[in-house]
């Protein structure tokens, strides 16, 4: 059965940040309290990599690795993914590596952001998207 969330990853096979990232999700994942999200990868270097990634229009390419999160309708059971509710909005922990417009987030490589999305990041995102 499939399950409410899914959390949406686009990385790179050889990508040291995008092995971290999707080693953070994976752990968080088996907890019970997300059993109701699971994870989707999308291969950057492959065809169909590519098209999850241009028709999701909300990364940015130079921003990888990076996630959004969907949701099953209810009435169609197909996933849709997740408006961001507060575009814009720097609130931490995420700030400036969340994405405009789904809820999710990409990597900040600036000063500020370092490059790092910390497990304290990724739960922020997950906590969000179950609130709507």
């Amino acid at each position: 059965m499939a399950k409410t969330y899914q959390v949406h990853v686009f990385g790179k096979p050889a990508c040291d940040k995008c092995h971290t990232l999707n080693g953070r999700l994976d752990d968080l994942l088996q907890e019970a309290e997300w059993a109701d999200f699971e994870k989707v990868y999308h291969d950057l270097e492959t065809e169909n990599g590519l098209v999850e990634f241009c028709e999701a229009e909300c990364l940015n390419p130079q921003r990888v690795p990076g996630f959004y999160v969907s949701k099953a309708n209810p009435v169609t059971g197909v996933q849709e993914p997740l408006p961001n509710p507060t575009p814009g909005a720097m609130t931490p922990p995420v700030g400036a590596s969340a994405l405009y417009t789904w809820v999710g987030i990409q990597t900040d490589y600036s000063a500020t952001g370092r490059g790092v999305i910390s497990p304290k990041m990724i739960e922020a995102v997950l906590r969000q998207a179950k609130s709507l």
